[in-house]
């Protein structure tokens, strides 16, 4: 798909992976809203595009767990620009580490990393299958491809972003229903250095098991990739290309690859 003239709607797109993504669609003129929680920052990526880009760009802030307030931005978009081409399922919150995350906890990271993504499908794909085409990019991580040390709750729910966007593609792939998920490693954003300031000994695991398996990348290096998978309408974004080969590794002896993680982790928890 080319990007260009499209509508596109960017959810956690304050910041980070997001806001580049944001930028980059405008900078390929597409018209876009971008979407956060914090009000004032979607403003301020929007602010900051216009400038370059006049009128290329709308904020809202919004909850996208919330199925109205979804609606609220495929309105915006509409009343804007037009019938929403694009949705990037972008927002994601890290999580609480060990199995002392509440039934609070797991809820909140359910909605936000994955009954959001099901929820935007359900009010958007009925209309692009009507007009024979729409893409639906999906945030995942490669913690959900391989695991996450520490966060349960970010494991469980990016394999089932994961999950969702393969269903997605196999259900309406054939219907002109496009759809790419993108599993980065670590990306310079907050979310990544959150687990360092959660006073457990877990949380800074996560933090460094995902900045010592890889190089960390800017969010306009991601941004970039996700607009060359769009542009290929290819379903898997890897910015980290030795995600692959770990995919493979654990799929060719899982046993293996479950003692190696722990020695891992072990050897994370002792630096911790």
């Amino acid at each position: 798909m080319d990007v260009a003239q499209r509508v596109a709607i960017v959810t956690g797109g304050g910041a980070g992976i997001g806001g580049a993504l944001a930028a980059r669609l405008a900078r390929e003129g597409a018209r876009v809203v971008v979407a956060d929680l914090d009000a004032d920052s979607a403003r301020a990526v929007s602010e900051a595009v216009n400038a370059d880009r006049p009128g290329s760009t709308v904020s809202a802030g919004a909850d996208v767990s919330d199925t109205e307030q979804i609606q609220r931005l495929v309105d915006l978009a509409e009343s804007a620009f037009g019938p929403v081409d694009l949705y990037f399922a972008n927002a994601g919150i890290a999580g609480a580490p060990g199995l002392d995350a509440s039934e609070q906890d797991w809820d909140r990271s359910i909605d936000v990393n994955l009954r959001a993504h099901i929820r935007a499908a359900k009010l958007l794909v009925p209309g692009w299958l009507e007009r024979g085409e729409g893409y639906f990019v999906s945030t995942a991580s490669a913690a959900g491809l391989l695991t996450q040390i520490g966060s349960a709750t970010y494991a469980v729910t990016k394999h089932a972003a994961v999950s969702f966007a393969e269903w997605l593609s196999v259900t309406y792939g054939d219907r002109g229903v496009r759809v790419s998920c993108l599993c980065p490693m670590g990306v310079n954003t907050k979310l990544l250095y959150s687990g360092e300031d959660s006073g457990d000994a877990l949380g800074r695991a996560a933090t460094r098991a995902v900045t010592s398996a890889g190089d960390v990348l800017e969010p306009a290096e991601v941004a970039d990739a996700v607009l060359a998978a769009v542009e290929d309408e290819r379903f898997l974004v890897l910015p980290h290309e030795d995600v692959l080969d770990m995919y493979r590794q654990k799929g060719s002896d899982y046993d293996r690859w479950l003692r190696g993680m722990r020695r891992y982790q072990s050897s994370l928890l002792e630096q911790a």
